[in-house]
């Protein structure tokens, strides 16, 4: 979920799709998709069906995170950059 929230956080207010993300991520589809459909859950993504821009596709799903989305990202972020404590190297 990390990895996905960092990406997701790097274009913060654009709409991607989940094959960019697979590609960005490393994550495969079967952990992609049911993670933005529980981050959606949660509030943390919101998603929206996009048209194509070529016509004859299918419209597809677009993600994006939401305000509080963003928040945990940035905190998780934060937390993952932070030296460790003293306690956690004893």
């Amino acid at each position: 979920m990390l990895v996905l929230l960092k990406a997701l956080a790097a274009q913060a207010h654009q709409w991607r799709h989940g094959y960019d993300l697979m590609k960005e991520t490393g994550l495969l589809s079967g952990t992609l998709y049911p993670l933005l459909m529980r981050m959606t859950d949660q509030g943390l993504v919101e998603a929206e069906w996009r048209e194509p821009v070529q016509p004859g596709r299918p419209p597809r799903h677009a993600y994006r995170l939401t305000t509080q989305g963003l928040e945990l990202a940035r905190s998780a972020t934060d937390r993952a950059d932070a030296p460790p404590s003293k306690a956690a190297l004893a």
